[in-house]
Order: structure tokens, then C-alpha cells, then sequence
């Protein structure tokens, strides 16, 4: 058995400021022996979503107190670190920014070798931190930001069967909460009130399930929900309980059953190259939904695929999987100098074409 090894992680890419150490010794399950996780929910309520220049503003005043945190929580000092790993991108700039260089400080002032994540690599390897999940499965990335159908085939190596071409699902619960008055983060809103409400009431849009392949679209389905709202709001002088209670289980109802067949899709595609011991995973802050994640725990049981989803804390952003991903990065030899740079955008699979466009700032997704 191998040395273990232990990693601070940092996370700053939205409106979360984390900090977690975790160890790992070959042969054993990982530790996360600390993970401190700062919301900034009460800072953005006002303006009905995250403002980034307030985000980053935040980061740069508790990512020191994070780190100090989580230091104590783990009772470990820097001098029994073994690396720095933080998220490079993609994200809010400011936000990543903040985090790269308090990352570089401390790699500067310790002498520990420094390491940029891909922040959606950190939530597509969290199979392997909670459950040693083995190369090559199949992951669904689904976020406020994100929204893809993945095979990993190692750390570095993914391949994209589809995507979302506009909006993701977590920024189309968002802006459904938004819509109907609910509080911010949207995707626990909408799933609260959608309880107590009749899914079937309305008959709102599955997007493009009326055509092949593996992508998705969720912004005409927010409109389709606008379009309900303001019907019942001319006809009622108002939107009553029932009637946002009911539009929020249809809306879940709806993105439940586009990722559902989505998944479909995509497990055939990667069970037609991968039949011996299928691995369906699903991470990102929308696997938190516990309708969605039941649909999807279906979905896998149809193929005889394992299905993995992680625990609810490490659903949304969170460092853990960064310095999970660092871990794994340390051992292949992959680490980064003094010019490590900040990235707005940063793409998984950089062989497929970009699928929300490019520009300066390079692909999106």
C-alpha cells in the first residue's frame, strides 16, 4: 500500500466558497476528513439570481477563512499537505479567479506542487471518490450551468454523447422559481411546491424528444410555463397556490421525462461499446432532485446498469471533488506551474464541436 496522500481543494466557480481536505491511500476508500461549503444565497436574494461581481467580491473574503476551516476541522496543518488543487475554470471569472490565485499563494509559500481542475471533470470523477467507480462509465453532468451526457474513459479523457443547446436544467428550475416568485436557488423551490401539486394539469412541452441522439433544450420549455403563468394570471387577477403549485409539478414532470429518455439514449449508445458491467452516474446540483434522480435509478435498471448518484452534499459545488480530482491528477503526474490562468469556459470533451458556441472566451460546452 502506497504512501497516503493528502490534498486541500478550493472552489470558487459560482456562488458557493468551499474549501475540503481529503486523503487517499491506494487500497482504501478515500477520506474526506473536512469539507466547509459558504452560500451566498442571502447576498444575490435581492436581484433574483447570482450577480458576479458580488460573487467574487465574497470569495475573496471567505476563501482564507474556508481554508482556515477546514484546516481545523481535519486537524492537519499545510506543512501535511501534499498539494494545492483548485478550480481553474469554468465559471465566473471573478470567482475563479479569486480561488487560482489564493491557490498560488499558498503552493508559493509552502513549496507544494500546485494543481487546476476542471470543475465539471470534479463533478464527473465524484463516482470515483464515493463508490471507486472504474473507468469507462457513463455520467450525466446536470447543473445550474451544465447539462451533458459523458463517458469517462479516465481522468482526462471524456467523450460527449449530447448536451443541452441553451439552457440547462438547473438554470431552468432557476428561472421557473424566478417566474412564479419562488426564493432562489430555484431547484429546491420548485421541488418543494411541486408536492403538493397535479403534474399532469398542464400540457407543457418535451423538448425535443421527436428527435434522435442524445441532446437536449429546456428554454422552450420556461416559456411554455411563462405563457401557462400569465394565462392564469389574466384570468384570475393573480396566480393562486394551486396554480403554482401545479406548474411547478408539471415543469419538474417535464425535465424529469426529457432526462429520463435522454438517459435512455445515451446508456444504449454506451452499453453498445461498454456491455460488461455498466456504470450509469449522475452528478451535478439537478441530481439532488430526488424525482429526477428516482426516474433516473429507473432508467439504469432497465439496462442492468449500476447506477450511482452521490450523497446530497456533494451534489452541488463543492471542493471535495476538487481535491478528489487533484488526488487523481497528483498520481498521473499532472500538475500546473505559476501560470495556471483562469478560464471563463473550459469543455470536457475538446474534440466534439462546441455545442452553445464560441468566441474569444473559447467554447462553452
Amino acid at each position: 500500500m502506497s504512501e497516503p496522500v493528502t490534498i486541500l481543494g478550493l472552489e470558487s466557480s459560482c456562488d458557493d466558497t468551499a474549501a475540503a481536505i481529503v486523503r487517499h491511500c491506494d487500497g482504501a476508500a478515500p477520506e474526506i476528513l473536512s469539507s466547509v461549503v459558504l452560500g451566498q444565497t442571502d447576498l444575490h436574494e435581492a436581484f433574483g439570481g447570482v450577480v458576479p461581481e458580488i460573487a467574487a467580491r465574497a470569495h475573496t473574503e471567505k476563501l482564507d477563512l474556508c481554508v482556515e476551516q477546514a484546516l481545523a476541522d481535519a486537524n492537519v496543518t499545510l506543512d501535511q499537505l501534499d498539494a494545492i488543487a483548485v478550480t481553474a475554470g469554468p465559471g465566473l471569472i471573478g470567482g475563479v479567479l479569486a480561488g487560482v490565485m489564493l491557490a498560488k499563494g499558498l503552493a508559493a509559500g509552502t513549496g507544494l506542487p500546485l494543481i487546476g481542475v476542471n470543475h465539471l471533470a470534479g463533478h464527473a470523477l465524484t463516482p470515483r471518490l464515493t463508490d471507486g467507480a472504474s473507468f469507462p462509465y457513463l455520467m450525466l453532468l446536470v447543473s445550474g450551468g451544465h447539462s451533458q451526457f459523458l463517458i469517462a474513459h479516465g481522468i482526462d479523457d471524456f467523450t460527449r454523447l449530447g448536451g443541452t443547446i441553451d439552457d440547462a436544467p438547473g438554470e431552468a428550475f432557476d428561472k421557473t422559481a424566478k417566474l412564479l416568485a419562488l426564493p432562489q436557488p430555484g431547484g429546491p423551490s420548485v421541488e418543494a411546491e411541486a408536492k403538493s401539486g397535479d403534474p399532469t394539469r398542464f400540457s407543457l412541452p418535451r423538448p425535443l424528444l421527436d428527435r434522435p441522439g442524445c441532446d437536449m433544450s429546456f428554454s422552450g420549455l420556461k416559456t411554455a410555463l411563462l405563457r401557462e403563468r400569465d394565462r392564469l394570471v389574466e384570468a384570475h387577477g393573480g396566480l393562486r397556490v394551486q396554480d403554482r403549485a401545479d406548474l411547478c409539478a408539471g415543469f419538474q414532470a417535464a425535465v424529469t421525462d426529457v432526462l429520463a429518455e435522454k438517459s435512455r439514449r445515451a446508456l444504449s449508445e454506451y452499453i453498445a461499446s461498454n456491455p460488461f458491467d455498466p456504470v450509469f452516474a449522475v452528478a451535478g446540483g439537478v441530481s439532488a432532485n430526488m424525482q429526477i434522480r428516482a426516474a433516473l435509478e429507473t432508467v439504469s435498471k432497465e439496462f442492468g446498469a449500476r447506477f450511482l448518484a452521490p450523497p446530497l452534499a456533494l451534489c452541488t459545488d463543492n471542493a471535495a471533488m476538487i481535491a478528489w480530482a487533484g488526488i487523481e491528477r497528483l498520481r498521473a503526474g499532472l500538475t500546473d506551474d505559476m501560470t495556471l490562468a483562469a478560464r471563463p469556459r473550459w469543455p470536457l470533451d475538446q474534440q466534439s464541436p462546441a455545442m452553445l458556441g464560441s468566441g474569444k472566451k473559447g467554447a462553452k460546452a
